[in-house]
């Protein structure tokens, strides 16, 4: 079982609130002798978390001791130096503008209180649970200033005893969810030896990983005595439980898939993907960069500018028609077209560049099928091929009523022609020493990279069609290979 501890720094500050064996004075709980066994999670309420103060204290030795604290010593630092990087401000004038509709036009200040990443105004709800994310702090007051436009002019951690009589109820019913979610469900820790959250999303359309993978994932960490426990989106405050995070939902930088792998990286887990290969993989642009300076084989590419439309009169004669048109952050064939038209260029162009100021056009190569190269740990793990979707020129066709794939075929990575594997694994380790997919093209004059996959897909029935469950048992012995020297203190 786990405890439950929630530090005040009086007794009085709980005073509006039923007693309770969990709440304890911060002097008690800097005095209590440092044991290691019980899993124990606390939530620090002092009033304040000034440097070498109570608060400060209560939660630098909970680290010490093992427990797991709300907020860390990490948070309290990062918000003394005010370390905004990250939040999504982009639209905050029109939320705050309705928000204080009627008094906007002469407001230049105004504040909100955070419970646990909840805010009683629900259109500022999504910036509040962004600064819970950045700053895990049980109380906090996000103060807006205004100047031409609406701003974040502070974070600030709050103390239970400032809270009015309807603060204290909110503050009680997002404390109740909180703990309830957190901690709902003990885990049987002494039986396995590393536990590894599987962040998976019920309502992704196309995830990496079907339900029959991700059961086999599950699987796998028993045979290895890892708890592999599937964790979903809402699950951010529960990262801090575990010892390694494995990402089965797609990744992008704008998204909370990229916010959960820089926590948990931040927090010494374990993590794949890690926030380095979702940066250098999810952004087409930056890929096609990293692999020319390489000197690794990619279809002729140029770039195009929005603010350069006379780059594209030039387009035809060096790439030849067809061209593949594509916005940098696309997934599943999504955001690729292919124009065969002076016509058609200059059309499509203009309707991708409302989504990206650059694009990528690519010549056009016809293959039957793509090859797909898994890579783990700079070596290669599986070898498919992905054969275009009937009537389509892609893999995915997103037409119609829903999307469609063509067929595959799994074989030894032996098989596979030498000089793809190689590619493919140079291709891989230009990015990190992750698990990758690697999308080639083989034609009769060589074979050329079309992108890497820091997320690659590993579904029940295909990716794992030769190798089985050895596949999955080989992913999660690598979380136990450097979850074991990272125990050693061996560093790679």
């Amino acid at each position: 079982m786990s405890r439950l501890v929630i530090v005040v720094e009086n007794p009085s500050d709980w005073g509006a609130y039923y007693p309770s064996t969990q709440v304890v004075a911060a002097r008690d709980y800097l005095r209590e002798p440092p044991e290691s066994g019980e899993r124990t999670h606390v939530i620090n309420l002092c009033r304040s978390y000034k440097y070498l103060g109570n608060g400060y204290y209560v939660s630098l030795l909970a680290e010490a001791r093992g427990h797991r604290v709300i907020p860390s010593v990490r948070t309290i630092n990062g918000l003394r130096r005010r370390a905004l990087y990250g939040l999504d401000i982009e639209d905050l004038n029109q939320k705050l503008a309705q928000v204080l509709k009627g008094r906007e036009r002469d407001s230049t200040d105004f504040g909100i209180l955070v419970y646990f990443g909840q805010t009683a105004h629900p259109l500022l709800q999504d910036l509040a649970r962004q600064v819970f994310e950045l700053f895990p702090c049980p109380l906090l007051r996000i103060e807006f200033r205004r100047e031409r436009a609406w701003q974040i002019g502070a974070i600030r951690p709050v103390g239970l005893h400032t809270l009015d009589d309807a603060q204290e109820d909110a503050f009680a019913q997002a404390l109740d969810h909180f703990a309830t979610k957190l901690w709902r469900k003990p885990r049987a820790r002494r039986r396995y030896r590393y536990d590894i959250a599987m962040l998976v999303n019920p309502d992704e359309a196309m995830p990496p990983s079907n339900r029959g993978a991700q059961k086999a994932f599950i699987a796998a960490g028993k045979q290895l005595g890892v708890e592999v426990d599937p964790i979903s989106p809402n699950d951010y405050a529960r990262l801090a439980e575990y010892d390694g995070l494995f990402i089965r939902e797609t990744t992008a930088i704008d998204h909370h898939t990229y916010r959960f792998a820089h926590r948990a990286e931040q927090e010494g887990m374990v993590v794949i993907d890690d926030p380095a290969s979702i940066l250098r993989c999810t952004n087409k642009i930056f890929l096609h960069d990293l692999l020319v300076s390489r000197k690794l084989a990619v279809p002729s590419t140029e770039i195009l500018y929005r603010d350069d439309p006379d780059s594209l009169d030039a387009l035809p004669d060096k790439l030849g028609f067809p061209i593949v048109l594509k916005i940098p952050d696309g997934a599943f064939s999504r955001g690729v077209v292919k124009v065969e038209t002076v016509e058609a260029l200059k059309k499509t162009v203009a309707e991708l560049f409302a989504h990206s100021a650059l694009l990528i056009a690519q010549q056009y190569l016809y293959t039957e099928f793509d090859w797909r190269i898994g890579v783990l740990n700079r070596e290669p793990l599986y070898a498919c091929q992905y054969f275009m979707s009937r009537g389509h020129w892609q893999i995915y066709n997103h037409g119609g009523t829903g999307p469609k794939s063509g067929g595959f075929r799994t074989l030894p990575v032996r098989e596979a022609p030498s000089d793809v594997v190689r590619l493919a694994v140079k291709a891989a380790n230009a990015i990190g020493d992750g698990l990758y997919g690697v999308d080639l093209k083989q034609t009769a004059e060589r074979a050329v990279v079309i992108e890497v996959n820091d997320n690659p897909s590993i579904d029940a029935g295909v990716e794992d069609a030769y190798l089985g469950d050895d596949l999955y048992r080989r992913i999660i012995q690598e979380f136990v290979r450097r979850l074991e020297r990272k125990r050693l203190g061996v560093t790679d």
